[in-house]
This record gives C-alpha cells, structure tokens and sequence, in this order.
C-alpha cells in the first residue's frame, strides 16, 4: 500500500510539472501556436524543430539560452526565413523555464526523436542564467550549432 502511495504521488508530481510547462506555454502559443507549428514567414514552428536542436551538441543550452535571453534577428526554419525578435523571459524561475522546455521537447514528441533525451533541469538554467546574453548575441550562438 505504502508503495503504490508513493508511486501515485511521483506519478501526480511528475503530472503537475508537466501540467506548469503546459500553463507556461500560453504565453507562447499566440506566436508559436497551441500546435507549435507557428505562423509560416511570422513566427518559426517549434513541433519538430526542437528535435533538430536538441540533436545537436550545444543544443540544450541554445534553447535554454533562447528563453533566457532572447533571440534576434534572421533565421531558417524548415526552408523558410523568419526575422523578428522573441522576447527574454528571464524573470522566469529556473524550473519554471525547464517546464516550458519539457513541454516544449514532449508536446509534439520532439524528445522520441533525439536519442537518449532527458529532461531539462532547473540546475541546467540556473548554470546558464550567470552568462547574460543580448538577443543578437544568442543569434550568433545559433550559427555555431550550425542552424541558419
């Protein structure tokens, strides 16, 4: 009994966290979409370009980066050019950032096609939160993982 307590708690935890990623998203889903699939030439798609980042070295850390900072300037998604600006959203906490990151990767099954993918943690944020960026500065952070 003890023990399937237990597990409906970490089951119930684990649902809760998830569930504060999805809460967190809303503030993202007017410009990425509740699908992730943007705004074609307005706001790139997250749904399977996550997975194309997460693949990569340094790829954690750009798309932590990303929500920290910010992003600024011209990029391709999926053979399409976008250029805008996301704003920071530093005034996050750092597991409030790693929610939005797991919803972001698990949403659209993005962590099934990246080998071995882990959950983001709130120790991944706050090791990157003392390197301040300028959004422009996270743009060049995404040229050397070699995305346009």
């Amino acid at each position: 009994m003890k023990r399937t307590l237990m597990a409906f708690l970490l089951l119930g935890g684990l649902a809760l966290a998830q569930a504060d990623g999805a809460k967190l998203y809303t503030q993202c889903a007017g410009c990425h979409q509740a699908t992730g699939q943007g705004i074609p030439g307005a706001f790139p798609p997250l749904a399977g370009h996550v997975a194309e980042i997460l693949a990569l070295k340094g790829g954690r850390e750009y798309l932590i980066q990303v929500l920290l900072w910010g992003l600024q300037g011209q990029i391709e998604v999926k053979g399409m050019k976008y250029n805008g600006a996301m704003p920071a959203y530093n005034g996050l906490k750092d597991e409030e950032i790693a929610a939005l990151l797991n919803h972001i990767a698990t949403a659209w099954g993005d962590d099934k096609k990246v080998q071995g993918f882990k959950p983001f943690t709130a120790d991944e944020v706050k090791a990157l939160r003392a390197k301040r960026l300028t959004p422009q500065q996270v743009l060049e952070e995404r040229k050397k993982l070699g995305l346009k």
